[in-house]
């Protein structure tokens, strides 16, 4: 079926689409924490700061833990290039090779920076809140509230 927009105006209309996060996965982790007694985090809080050269910054972490300095990040293996589940669409590769590329270098650039200015960085696959790895995520964690 043929596309009843021109390219321009496709485009234009799914640039205005804006995801809502990753919902089923951070939904997963809240009811890990829930489960542990683990509390006072605060989803999609927005954390400032200064990067190392001065330059003001900006990032929503899917969890924030405040008092503790401790932000987690629940990274889906397709959008963030997991080296066990990530996928390569094979339409419009170039295209997909840049979006994984941006996604990794702003990740790598935002853990640096919440690093530098005195945040604790966790970032988890979205394969480790599956049940079966349940056990693994549940030491790991364990560690940052004892």
């Amino acid at each position: 079926m043929a596309d009843i927009y021109t390219r321009a105006q496709r485009s234009a209309l799914m640039a205005k689409v804006r995801g809502r996060g990753n919902a089923t996965t951070e939904g997963a982790l809240a009811a890990v924490l829930r489960a542990q007694g683990w509390s006072g985090w605060r989803r999609q809080q927005t954390v400032r700061g200064r990067d190392g050269q001065g330059e003001s910054f900006r990032v929503r972490p899917d969890f924030l833990f405040r008092a503790r300095r401790l932000v987690i990040f629940v990274d889906g293996c397709f959008w963030h290039g997991c080296p066990r589940h990530g996928t390569r669409p094979k339409g419009n590769a170039a295209f997909w090779r840049a979006k994984f590329r941006r996604n990794l270098e702003r990740d790598r650039r935002d853990t640096r920076n919440l690093r530098r200015s005195g945040w604790q960085v966790v970032r988890l696959w979205e394969h480790e809140l599956r049940a079966k790895a349940r056990p693994r995520l549940l030491v790991r964690l364990g560690r940052l509230f004892t």
